[in-house]
This record gives structure tokens, C-alpha cells and sequence, in this order.
């Protein structure tokens, strides 16, 4: 994919060492080349590996309208709900350790690998025979994509500037919201393999999906790209003169390109800045609502909506359109004017006015309609927390440890997201609704403080009476 209407900021050299000699013979159409071509290898790759995590975490809610429910009897008790749940217990533990060792091994290696091997435990899952197996598999599944998000966060946040980012990360989560769009049509296509091989059609669901993945990981060794300084030697990228140009870019911007050798102290010291658990519990919020929708729109369709199985899976995909087109719209107004607070709480407002649509209308097409609302809102402020935290932060194991509390929280707001809406508020599921709204109005809530906290510290640096983050010409971005 190629930006070539972004207002890339040109990198203006003043020719006093040799990486400046180097940017004096780059005209401004040569460094959008390059930058565009970082977009089209590193953005493009990353969201199709995460296009399909997306897809294989959530792909429990199509497996259960195709028949897995009465074939391992999850509709006993809470089975269903913690077979959605366990997945996220290693996946928030095995956060931190896997973005220090990501940052060690190099993302190419790394992000690869586990990708391959979360394959593997995919195809595993068309062949359980009982509940229990599932829940193990899906264990198994959070320890490997535990390191997958954060990752990719961390990686892309080391090549932008602050204020290319959010296009980037719309992009790589757009794609995303790609999957989730066409996971119930891909869905309904495999139910139709029922009878094969002597396997029920939702085994078959996992079974492709899981053949897929391993696919997408094993070109990922060769696709993916590593960190700036070591980005040269990526098969077929770019040269060494044009990683300086994106490592010249990136300092002018925060001066954080290169990474201090590992202490663990020096890992976890970034947790004492309290601003950071703010972004994260904006980033719980956010998720809770986006994880809820995706594991349990279909079954709203299908039980709250009342519409067949077959409409249930095709009509999960406009509402994820929808939120690509808000995503991407908010994310080029977020770059272009440079703020980030008021693009996160519009998409709360929107989300707020979408769930008591979906929940209380007497209308099943009204309530459609409010499907797009909150679904919109909520995906579109994936990107745009990322990057607030992103803009909003300096040093590498910062950004490290940063990434792996945001994910984190994430993931807890997927455990959250699972319990939801339970089986037993079928079929309107109110308690859900209002969960949803309370996680909205709390993400407004959190911005309001950070913004305050903020545009005081930046009033502070104007003044020269205080360094943000360590580098004197660093400003907060609201």
C-alpha cells in the first residue's frame, strides 16, 4: 500500500557530518520513495500476520453457530466463556518477557517463528474431542501470540516519526478489521466442507485457518524487517544509505533510534511513570468493547437480532468496513493537525451512541445500524490509543516496556471482553450493553486527565522550566 498523499516531513540536513552529506543528495520525491517503500514491506507484512491472529483468536464465535457448541457440549455452564477466557491468562503473562526478547533476538526471527508454531496449534483444533482439549489448545495458542501484538507495535513505532504513525498503525490494524470483516464469510464458505474427511464443518474452520497461518508465518521470515540500525541486512529491503536516512529521521524526531544495552532495571523503571498506566487502562477500555463485539457479534445477530446462522456471518462484515473507513479518516486528521486525545474521545461519544441502539431499539434494522456505531468506535480507537502512547514517549526500552503494558491491558480487557455478554442475558444481553457504556465513559474520563496533565507540562517546557522525557525539545502531544 503506498501513501502518496501523505505530507511526509522532509529530513533538512545541515551537511555538518557524513549521514547529513548523505540527506543533502536526497530530494524530497527520493525520501518519500523510501518511506513508502518501508510502508509497503513492513506496514503491508504486519498486518496481514496480524490479520490472521486476528482472525484465529476470534474465530471461536463462527465455529459455535457451525455446530461445535452441541459437539462438545459448551453450552453446559460457562464452558464457552472460559474456553474464550483462558486464551488471554498467558497471553497478558507472557507480554513483557516476549518485547524484551523481541528486541534481542530481532522482530524477523521472532515474529515468525511464533506465528508458525500458533499455526500448528490452530490445526490442532479441528481434531479435539472433548471440551477440555479446547481449552488447553487455546492456552497453548495465548503463550505463542502473547508476543505477536506487541511486537509489531514495538517494531513499527521504531521506523515513523511521531507524526506519520497513525496512518501506519490505521493501515496495520485496518487490516485487521480486514480479517474480522471477512472471517464469517471465509467461515460460512469452510462450514460448507461438513461431511469431508468425516469432519464437522467447524472443524474445518480451524483446520484452513490454521494451515494459513503457518503459511503467512513462514513467508514472514523472509517479509518481515528488523529494527532500523539492523535493517539493512533484511532480504531484499533497503541499503545502508537509506536505513541512515530513516535512522537520521527518526533521531530528528525523539532521538531514541539506538537501544542501551539490557538491564532489567532499566526494562522496568518506565513503570514508575504513572501516565503510562493511563494509556493502558485507556487501551483495557477500548479493547473490552472491541474484543466483546468481535467474539460475540455473530451470536447477537443470529440469537438478540434474530437473523438466520447464513445472515449472521455475512452481515458481521459492513459494520467492519464502516470502522475502516472512521479508522483511517481519523487517523490522516490525527496526523495532519497533530492531536491525538479528541480523535480518541469522538470515538467514544460515537461508541455511546451506538450501544443503546444495538441494545434497547425495538427495530432489529435500527439496531443494525447501531452495530456500525459502536463497532466503528471502538476499532477506530485501537490505532489512535497506540499512537498516543506512542507520540507520547521516548527511549527504546521504554517503548518496549510501554508496548507490553498497553498489549497487556489489552488482553485483560479481552478477559473482560469474554465475559461480556453471558449466555444467560440471552437474547438482549443488557448487562453487556451497559459494561460497554461504563468502558466508554471511562476512556473519556482518562483523556481528559492525561490532556490536562499534559498541555501543563508542555506550558512548563515553553517556559524552560521543565524537560520532558528527557530531551528538551520533546512536547506531549494532546
Amino acid at each position: 500500500m503506498s501513501y502518496s498523499d501523505d505530507k511526509i516531513e522532509v529530513v533538512h540536513s545541515n551537511g555538518s557530518n557524513a549521514t547529513d552529506d548523505l540527506l543533502e543528495e536526497l530530494s524530497p520525491a527520493e525520501q518519500r520513495r523510501i518511506i513508502h517503500r518501508v510502508d509497503r514491506r513492513l506496514v503491508i507484512t504486519t498486518g496481514a500476520m496480524y490479520c490472521i491472529s486476528l482472525m484465529d483468536r476470534t474465530n471461536l464465535s463462527a465455529a459455535v453457530i457451525a455446530g461445535m457448541t452441541e459437539e462438545l457440549r459448551l453450552d453446559i455452564g460457562y464452558r464457552y466463556s472460559l474456553v474464550v477466557l483462558i486464551f488471554f491468562i498467558p497471553y497478558v503473562i507472557f507480554q513483557f518477557p516476549a518485547t524484551a526478547v523481541v528486541r534481542k533476538l530481532g522482530p524477523r526471527k521472532f515474529l515468525a517463528s511464533i506465528t508458525l508454531m500458533w499455526g500448528a496449534v490452530m490445526i490442532g483444533f479441528g481434531f479435539v474431542s472433548v471440551w477440555t482439549q479446547m481449552l488447553a489448545l487455546r492456552f497453548i495458542l495465548g503463550v505463542f501470540e502473547a508476543g505477536f501484538f506487541p511486537g509489531s507495535v514495538y517494531l513499527l513505532s521504531t521506523w515513523y516519526a511521531r507524526y506519520d504513525m497513525q496512518k501506519r498503525y490505521s493501515v496495520f490494524y485496518l487490516i485487521g478489521c480486514f480479517a474480522s470483516a471477512l472471517a464469517g464469510i471465509l467461515a460460512y464458505g469452510l462450514m460448507q466442507m461438513k461431511g469431508l474427511a468425516d469432519l464437522n464443518g467447524w472443524r474445518w474452520i480451524f483446520i484452513i485457518e490454521g494451515i494459513i497461518t503457518c503459511l503467512i508465518g513462514i513467508a514472514g521470515y523472509w517479509l518481515l524487517v528488523d529494527f532500523p540500525e539492523q535493517a539493512h541486512k533484511s532480504w531484499k529491503f533497503l541499503n545502508a544509505e537509506e536505513v541512515a536516512f530513516i535512522v537520521r529521521r527518526v533521531t530528528k524526531d525523539r532521538d531514541d533510534v539506538k537501544a542501551e544495552p539490557f538491564k532489567l532495571s532499566r526494562f522496568l523503571r518506565p513503570a514508575l511513570d504513572l501516565k503510562i498506566w493511563g494509556f493502558a487502562l485507556i487501551f483495557f477500555a477500548t479493547t473490552t468493547v472491541s474484543y466483546a463485539i468481535a467474539f460475540f457479534l455473530p451470536i447477537i445477530l443470529r440469537d438478540g437480532l434474530k437473523f438466520s446462522t447464513a445472515k449472521s456471518q455475512c452481515l458481521v462484515a459492513p459494520p467492519y468496513a464502516f470502522a475502516g473507513i472512521m479508522m483511517y479518516g481519523s487517523a490522516y486528521l490525527g496526523d495532519k493537525y497533530h492531536f491525538r486525545g479528541p480523535i480518541i474521545v469522538f470515538n467514544a461519544i460515537m461508541a455511546l451512541i451506538g450501544l443503546p441502539i444495538m441494545g434497547f431499539h425495538t427495530s432489529n434494522s435500527v439496531r443494525y445500524f447501531g452495530v456500525f456505531l459502536v463497532t466503528a468506535g471502538a476499532n477506530a480507537n485501537v490505532p489512535a490509543t497506540l499512537t498516543y502512547q506512542a507520540n507520547n514517549i521516548r527511549g527504546q526500552w521504554k517503548r518496549a516496556l510501554c508496548s507490553a503494558t498497553l498489549v497487556g491491558f489489552g488482553g485483560i480487557g479481552g478477559i473482560a471482553g469474554s465475559l461480556v455478554f453471558r449466555s444467560q442475558d440471552h437474547p438482549s444481553y443488557r448487562p453487556g450493553i451497559y459494561a460497554c457504556i461504563a468502558c466508554n465513559l471511562l476512556i473519556i474520563l482518562l483523556v481528559g486527565v492525561l490532556s490536562i496533565y499534559m498541555h501543563l507540562c508542555n506550558k512548563k517546557q515553553s517556559s524552560g522550566r521543565k524537560s520532558i522525557e528527557g530531551l528538551a525539545s520533546f512536547r506531549y502531544t494532546l
